[in-house]
């Protein structure tokens, strides 16, 4: 073999050692990580509380949630956005469940429709939100489950602004969405029409933004597009190492239940795992409602129970095809 096919040969030698040699640095540096949250999973294990939440309830009694002990076959959370401005009357612009399944990591979102006509125990007929108002998210807790059958287990309840912050922190080049017209009533901006990346404040305007044909439907829409595109641009090996970091910032704008070993353990499954696109159902269903005026509670929408509730089990325990 002649000197330059052995030149060749060793040249070829040396860029797949500093290939190997460059991969070798990336996986230490990645298990060190990886390690580091796992042991904080292991030595941390309280519930997710703020220590002086922001709300107070009509009712006094009884209000420690409730859920059904946690199997890890599934796990369904409350999820709650909150805008309290300063106010102590508890109240909720969002109400969400989110369904993740610790084995495929598999993530589903149903958006209830906070004027539902539901009935709330001890208090009658009332529109959804207010149960949230009533007895905060234990009452709602048992209002979901009495009206539509599901065993929540968590809930997680985030102030607005911990949302702004959180969408700077995973995602600091913001998100894309195609605004269809200027919104700017009732969210203290003005955003112009057209395909814009937007960060954490004007992303929160623009699901905040109801004063369009659509009203809470559009801005329901809108919720589960932000959160669905913020999963698919959040996911990545760069954001494991922000968990310490988000920590600390759902310690200042997160109320939940949720303990904080379970909370680390699913972000770092969702944010290493292969989960694919969030399912998402709305409820009520297209054709399954009626808008009607009340005559003490305002506008309501009368749903029919039997189909949305029909509709939300099967949504629930669909398998995907393989």
């Amino acid at each position: 073999m002649s000197r330059r096919k052995r030149s060749r040969f060793r040249v070829k030698w040396g860029r797949v050692f500093g290939a190997f040699l460059l991969f070798g640095v990336f996986m230490v540096g990645l298990f060190t990580i990886i390690e580091s949250i796992e042991g904080a999973i292991k030595t941390i294990n309280q519930p997710f509380k703020k220590d002086e939440p922001n709300h107070t309830y009509e009712r006094e009694d009884n209000l420690v949630f409730q859920g059904e002990e946690n199997t890890l076959d599934e796990v369904n959370v409350l999820l709650l956005g909150s805008d309290s401005r300063g106010e102590e009357q508890a109240r909720t612009d969002t109400i969400m469940i989110a369904h993740y399944d610790p084995q495929t990591s598999k993530i589903k979102l149903i958006s209830l429709m906070r004027d539902m006509l539901v009935s709330v125990p001890d208090y009658g007929q009332q529109k959804l939100n207010a149960a949230f108002t009533f007895g905060g998210p234990e009452l709602l807790r048992e209002t979901i489950k009495e009206n539509f059958g599901v065993n929540l287990h968590y809930y997680a309840m985030i102030d607005f602004e911990g949302f702004e912050e959180a969408v700077d922190l995973l995602v600091p080049n913001g998100i894309e969405v195609d605004i269809p017209y200027e919104m700017s009533d009732g969210i203290e901006m003005t955003l112009e029409k057209g395909k814009q990346r937007l960060h954490g404040k004007e992303l929160l305007g623009y699901v905040r933004f109801r004063q369009d044909r659509l009203s809470d439907f559009g801005r329901v829409q809108r919720q589960q597009e932000v959160i669905s595109k913020l999963k698919e641009e959040a996911v990545g090996l760069q954001n494991i190492a922000k968990l310490p970091e988000l920590l600390d910032l759902l310690h200042t704008y997160l109320d939940t239940n949720i303990h904080t070993s379970t909370l680390l353990s699913i972000g770092k499954n969702v944010l290493t795992k292969e989960s694919g696109e969030i399912e998402t159902l709305r409820i009520p269903e297209d054709g399954s409602f009626e808008n009607k005026r009340h005559d003490t509670l305002g506008d309501v929408l009368e749903i029919d129970f039997s189909q949305n509730k029909q509709s939300l089990q099967a949504f629930l325990q669909s398998v995907p095809e393989p």
